[in-house]
């Protein structure tokens, strides 16, 4: 017998308004974490953006933009050479995950991973978070990659995961207005393996605490940690990245957790999935943690690395965090091809959920996908019911679609339509309610990160430099392109009026009518 619909009742105003308080310092505008808010859906609430601006060129001699060249950019910052995460914007401020290719401080030197804290106006340094890489190699922290987590920012805190495999709370001010919380020895763990401490300035991050999931909890990440942490009330949840080891094969921490739950305040572990997720994994445990109410009471979903959607209670019980569902996001099909085990890694066969699921309007959404690395593949998408339940306690599956490819990214869904992108390069546009097929779009690359609605437009960028701009709506309408001298993996963001779009080596801020830019 479940709780009652007092309890219930309760439970579902406790969340809601315990998740307005966790974003508390985020105004009207803001894009304060992934998806924009706890349900993930790639939709900003924002007019008047550009349909294409001016990227502009580099100057002579140099890794600045010229500018001069550029139109309707506010502004433009230099980056590392590396950006797989996606800008965040709260408070007045811009955070972003690099690399430390174009240092901004002399004292760090070398191959380490690096999220900026940007003025919004002017693009300007504020702090940053210079993290040592692990010596485990690229196994684990794969060089030059930098930090790949959206940070979350909820009140006076900005919340990421590290290279290191870390869940680390940071002052939004870093230590300009003083070293704040419990944790005081930031020149000892900025200047990791030597003894010695830096010599810390107020452009330096003042970390509150910091969790280690490979100490705490045996994780073994493969590659790289990718996960945004989701904040709701006094709690943290954070997928761990845990996966395979060199040889692709073996799982050397089969026994640890793929999603954990953390007290916000002071990092102290809360609860842990028990369900064999990491056992069961194919390659890794990268997905986002979703925030929804399924069958009436609210949840944390975990698109896990074993393929199947998973719904957790949030509130852990004797340290666990409690399995309600699993639905499997594979067909049959993928996992018995031929009357005999799907082959991961072949084209037909089962895949991890890497892109975010999304919950909207009483639906859930997910797809499946794999490592890029492993090309285009066969892929799946679907629709769950998150009102109606099944027999089976799972939420109902209302339409699939297999026409989808492969797929990194989360998915956008507005006034009835879904938009959807494969890593083969093919953008989607479905009726959200049915799973029909209104258009489909052949983009210049592969594509890495997510689609955006904004101001009526829906935006979308390629591994070939490529930002393409369509209207949001069920007739395929080109509207405009940007094109960059580099790849773009990352996700556009829009926030109080302005277009963010991060290239490996820039973030560019672009908004319709702006005079010519500023350089940081």
């Amino acid at each position: 017998m479940g709780p009652s619909p007092g309890i219930l009742g309760m439970r579902t105003l406790w969340f809601a308004a315990t998740l307005c308080w966790g974003i508390s310092l985020a105004r009207a505008g803001d894009w304060p974490q992934w998806g924009g808010d706890g349900s993930r859906n790639m939709v900003a609430r924002e007019t008047g953006l550009p349909v294409a601006f001016g990227a502009g060129s580099l100057m002579p001699g140099s890794s600045q933009i010229d500018l001069s060249t550029t139109r309707d950019v506010r502004w433009v910052a230099k980056l590392g050479n590396r950006c797989h995460g996606n800008p965040t914007v709260a408070g007045g401020k811009v955070f972003v995950g690099t690399n430390n290719e174009s240092p901004r401080d002399p004292k760090y030197v070398g191959d380490r991973s690096v999220l900026l804290c940007l003025s919004e106006s002017t693009g300007e340094l504020e702090w940053q978070f210079n993290v040592p890489k692990l010596r485990s190699g690229k196994v684990a922290d794969f060089d030059y990659l930098g930090i790949c987590s959206s940070p979350t920012v909820a009140d006076e805190r900005v919340y990421i995961v590290t290279n290191r495999c870390e869940v680390v709370a940071l002052d939004v001010n870093g230590l300009s207005d003083g070293n704040d919380g419990p944790f005081r020895e930031e020149g000892a763990y900025l200047n990791w393996p030597y003894r010695d401490a830096m010599d810390l300035s107020a452009q330096d991050a003042d970390i509150v605490w910091r969790f280690d999931m490979r100490e705490a909890l045996g994780v073994v990440p493969h590659n790289a940690t990718a996960s945004s942490v989701l904040v709701v009330g006094d709690r943290v949840y954070v997928t761990t990245s845990n996966g395979v080891d060199w040889t692709h094969a073996n799982l050397p921490a089969p026994e640890a957790p793929a999603l954990i739950c953390l007290d916000r305040e002071t990092g102290r572990l809360l609860g842990q999935e028990r369900s064999g997720i990491s056992g069961r994994t194919f390659h890794g445990n990268w997905c986002s943690p979703t925030l929804g109410t399924v069958g009436g009471t609210e949840q944390v979903l975990f698109g896990a690395g074993d393929g199947f959607l998973y719904g957790f209670d949030p509130e852990p019980q004797e340290g666990l965090l409690v399995e309600r569902w699993r639905v499997d996001c594979n067909p049959p099909a993928y996992r018995n091809v031929g009357g005999r085990p799907g082959g991961y890694g072949r084209r037909k066969g089962p895949s991890e959920v890497l892109g975010t699921p999304v919950i909207h309007e009483g639906r859930i959404y997910a797809t499946i996908g794999q490592d890029p690395i492993h090309g285009p593949g066969a892929g799946h998408l679907l629709c769950l019911s998150a009102g109606e339940l099944g027999p089976d306690g799972k939420p109902a599956v209302i339409w699939t679609s297999s026409r989808i490819q492969r797929s990194l990214s989360t998915v956008a869904v507005s006034e009835g339509l879904l938009f959807a992108a494969d890593v083969a390069g093919v953008l989607y546009c479905f009726d959200a309610l049915t799973g029909a097929l209104h258009w489909e779009d052949r983009l210049q690359g592969a594509v890495w990160g997510s689609p955006l609605v904004a101001d009526g437009k829906l935006y979308i960028a390629t591994e070939d430099g490529d930002l393409s701009v369509f209207a949001a709506s069920s007739n395929r309408t080109p509207l405009g392109r940007t094109m960059f001298d580099e790849p773009v993996y990352s996700t556009p963001v829009a926030a109080n009026g302005t277009l963010y779009i991060a290239t490996p080596s820039h973030l560019y801020a672009a908004k319709t009518g702006s005079a010519q830019g500023t350089r940081p």
